[in-house]
Parts: C-alpha cells; sequence; structure tokens
C-alpha cells in the first residue's frame, strides 16, 4: 500500500518510478501484478483524439467607452455572449459564418483556439446593448493571448471512457463525427485508443475525481465535474471496463500554458469543425488493485458496431469487437472482411503519456488528491417527447 503523499515525496525528490501505461502492461507481463506493484509509483495514460464538447472561456478586459457585448465574433466564428459585459466563450465545433457567399465552413472555433494557444492573432467584432453604464455600442480590436485576461478551456464533456465504432449499412457514403463513412460496410472508423486510454485503466474512478491534476493540451489542467451524458451504468464486463460510451469528465486549464502541438483546430467533411485535443491522467499505484486494472490489454476491452444508416437515436449493432481486432486493420461483419482506422492518434497519445512521465520524473508534476468522487450512479436521460413543429 502506498499513499499519494508519499508518492508526491517520492516525485519532489525525483525518486518516483514511473511508467507510461503500455510500459505497464509489459513489466505485469515480465514480473506478474505484485512485483510490479512494488516498483511502480505512477502510471501514465493519454489520449490524443477529437472533443468537441469543447471551448474556451475568454476575458477581453473593458474597453474606454465600456461595452456590453451582446453579439461577438472572433475571426468571424460567432462566440456566446450571454454572461458578463466582456466574457465570452468560444465552442470549439461554433462554424465560422461566411462572408460574401464564401463557403468557410472548414473552419471554426477549435481553429481559432488553436491559434490563439499558439500566439497568433485574431480579430474581434463586437456589437454591445447599449446601457447608461455600459455606453459603447459597438467594438473592433484584434487580440492575442498576450492581450486578454482570463484565456482559459472549460471543456464539458471530454475523455469518453470508452465509445462506438461506426459503420455505414446503407447505399450512399455518410458524413458523420466520425469523419466519412462509405456504404455497404466498406469502412469502420473507431475513436478509442484502446489500453492506453484514461479511463479504461481505471474503470470504476477510483483514482479519478473532482480535483483530479492532468495534462490538458500541453499545459496542467484539472478534473471540474462529471462530464455531460455521463453514463457509468453502462454494461462491463468482468473486468469491469464498459461495452460502450460510459463515464466522461468535465476538463478545464489555462489556455495560456497550452501548446498549439496538443490543442489543433480540425475539419470533419460535409460535418463541421472540432478540436482534437491531447489529455492524459497520472495514476498513483497505490496497490496491487490498481496495478491489475492498468494491466489491461486491448484485446480485454470491446466496443459495440453501429450502424449510422438507420436515422434514430438507438441504432441497430452488429455486435461487439475488441480493440485488438479494431487495432488490426480489418474486422469481420456478417462474414465481409471490413477495414478499420482510428479517429485517435494512437501514436501521440502515447507521446502524451511519455511527456507526462518526463514532466514527473523531473519533479514538474505532483498528483492530487480528488476532493470528491464522481458518481457512478448517474442515469442517461434521453429525449424521447416529439413536438410537431
Amino acid at each position: 500500500m502506498k499513499t499519494i503523499a508519499e508518492i508526491n515525496d517520492k516525485i519532489n525528490r525525483k525518486s518516483a518510478i514511473v511508467w507510461t501505461a503500455e510500459e505497464l502492461k509489459v513489466k505485469v507481463a515480465e514480473l506478474g501484478v505484485t512485483q510490479a506493484a512494488k516498483e511502480v509509483d505512477v502510471i501514465t495514460t493519454g489520449t490524443f483524439e477529437p472533443m468537441e464538447s469543447s471551448g474556451a472561456i475568454i476575458n477581453l478586459g473593458h474597453t474606454d467607452p465600456p461595452i456590453k457585448i451582446r453579439r461577438c465574433w472572433i475571426d468571424n466564428v460567432p462566440a456566446y455572449s450571454g454572461f458578463g459585459a466582456v466574457d465570452l466563450y468560444l465552442g470549439a465545433t461554433q462554424a465560422i459564418e461566411s462572408q460574401d457567399g464564401e463557403d468557410t465552413r472548414e473552419r471554426g472555433g477549435g481553429h481559432v483556439i488553436s491559434d490563439l494557444i499558439a500566439g497568433l492573432p485574431v480579430q474581434v467584432k463586437a456589437i454591445g446593448q447599449v446601457t447608461d453604464c455600459y455606453p459603447r455600442a459597438t467594438f473592433e480590436t484584434t487580440i492575442t493571448r498576450e492581450t486578454i485576461n482570463q484565456f482559459y478551456l472549460f471543456n464539458p464533456r471530454n475523455l469518453y471512457q470508452n465509445f462506438i465504432v461506426g459503420v455505414n449499412g446503407g447505399d450512399r457514403p455518410l458524413f458523420t463525427y466520425l469523419g466519412p463513412l462509405q456504404p455497404r460496410l466498406s469502412n469502420a472508423v473507431y475513436s478509442n485508443p484502446g489500453a492506453i486510454s484514461p479511463l479504461l485503466n481505471d474503470p470504476d474512478l477510483q483514482l479519478v475525481g473532482i480535483g483530479t491534476k492532468i495534462f490538458l493540451g500541453g499545459g496542467i489542467g484539472y478534473v471540474a465535474w462529471e462530464g455531460t451524458q455521463h453514463f457509468p451504468l453502462q454494461k462491463r464486463l468482468p473486468n469491469r471496463t464498459p461495452v460502450g460510451p460510459a463515464a466522461t469528465l468535465a476538463l478545464i486549464g489555462d489556455a495560456k500554458q497550452m501548446s498549439a502541438q496538443w490543442v489543433r483546430g480540425c475539419y470533419f467533411k460535409s460535418y463541421g469543425p472540432s478540436l482534437m485535443l491531447g489529455v492524459g491522467i497520472p495514476l498513483p499505484a497505490l496497490n496491487e488493485e490498481v496495478v491489475a486494472r492498468c494491466a489491461v490489454q486491448d484485446k480485454d476491452l470491446v466496443a459495440p458496431i453501429v450502424d449510422f444508416s438507420i436515422p434514430r437515436r438507438v441504432r441497430p449493432t452488429f455486435g461487439l469487437v475488441s480493440y485488438a481486432q479494431l487495432k488490426s486493420g480489418r474486422i469481420t461483419i456478417d462474414g465481409k472482411a471490413v477495414r478499420t482506422a482510428p479517429l485517435a492518434s494512437v501514436y501521440l497519445s502515447r507521446q502524451v503519456a511519455i511527456e507526462l512521465k518526463q514532466w514527473i520524473e523531473a519533479g514538474k508534476f505532483i498528483l492530487t488528491e480528488p476532493v470528491t468522487p464522481i458518481s457512478m450512479e448517474r442515469t442517461f436521460l434521453p429525449q424521447d417527447r416529439w413536438t410537431e413543429f
């Protein structure tokens, strides 16, 4: 048994033993769970994948005379302004508004956020509500991350614990949040990096809670709350990993500390813009149970194959498939060989875990005790009430 305080003491003395989740799995195969648990102090996990339920809080600072912004565009991408006078929220999937009929849908909030993190200038146009204390009606300027006050990511839903495999059993191509799905089961796309993914190594969220310190976009972030669509009651295998979408987390972190290497705007053809984000979670190796959970392999993790050609919330599935099969490049559906591709970058997911490992080994990142656990009893409520317009 170890404590986080004991592990942090070793981190501060630069004597902590840190393994990535991949390294841990190899060590367990070589040494067994008991010996591996004696040796390792921290296990780092990582992912780099699209996380569309993301966005940035931006405070511009007050103008002279002051303005109460009620409509705003940042590089022609609409930002939400319905709270403080110069507070804005820029959503990652908000698409740019076209200028003079030009088709500019390939750029959106995720690209603007990435540009700001990279230190690039972006243009702000604002319309204000004129009041006695906010007499200014309009405002235009150019900002960078250095010329604004607060600039932080606040992401309502990141780090799906597991997700689906998308296929298309119909007769025409479909353009989805998983990217293009070709007709007649011609390809399959999965989004989770599997056994190196953070929450699949802590399936019951025994280590991760509100206040957990994480790697977020190349900077330091924290778990702020459960994520939207958090569904920990998903069916689970005997190893406690879910068979489909389950737990999610809301994350927060200072974007001024982040790197454009780990926060990148992206675009899905005929679907819209999004944000590729690197997230890593350190798991303290407190006991053998933690190590045993982290030893899970791709062959022990499954995801459901979902047919997107059926335009309903609940779609038919072709059963479950393991991540080992998905990563092999081909799976079999109804006797047909179907090529597979990951939406997440497995290579960059590994790099997130490696960089976080290096931070800890250098004594630059210590662990935090969660303030309170994430609920594991949350149900998922769909909207099944129909209203005709």
